[in-house]
């Protein structure tokens, strides 16, 4: 039975997890490329973080940090490797999205890579909605990079509501 919890940034199996999550990223993209947060980074304020645990074990994680005024942005999104094509990035996808929407967060962008390595990735964001769009926050143009961007539906004058399709 798979939980999503908030994530504890001092134990030391979730940092083991981010910590992997960085080492496997790392020869997928050049160095200026890599834009995947470690657990200091984790810790800043306003960012929110998840842990999806099957029994005790780490399977997952996904983090939100704030960009601006009603934009966020989805970090550190990770399924356990032996655990990919199980519905894990889906579910932990879609806590961070709903804890998104319910905060009356307007707008998630995401940067992840271009290369086929994060093709699954890719296409597991645009199932949920995302279009790509232009660099955003403090990104450049970067051809490793690709750049999503999602609207929530939130009417920012009135936190947690949708408005109308």
């Amino acid at each position: 039975m798979l939980r999503i919890v908030p994530a504890s940034l001092d134990d030391p199996i979730v940092v083991g997890f981010i910590e992997a999550h960085l080492r496997e990223l790392a020869p997928q993209s050049p160095v200026e490329s890599q834009h995947a947060l470690g657990t200091d980074a984790l810790r800043a304020p306003g960012v929110r973080v998840w842990a999806a645990l099957d029994e005790r074990d780490v399977v997952g994680t996904v983090a939100l940090a704030p960009l601006g005024d009603g934009h966020e942005e989805l970090k550190s999104m990770r399924t356990d490797p032996s655990r990919r094509g199980a519905g894990i990035g889906a579910s932990i996808l879609t806590h961070a999205l709903d804890d998104a929407r319910g905060r009356g967060i307007a707008r998630v962008s995401l940067v992840t890579g271009s290369a086929a390595y994060f093709a699954p990735a890719r296409r597991l964001y645009r199932r949920f909605g995302f279009r790509e769009c232009r660099p955003f926050g403090s990104y450049a143009d970067d051809p490793h990079s690709a750049y999503f961007t999602l609207d929530l539906g939130v009417d920012r004058r009135a936190p947690g509501r949708s408005t109308p399709a």
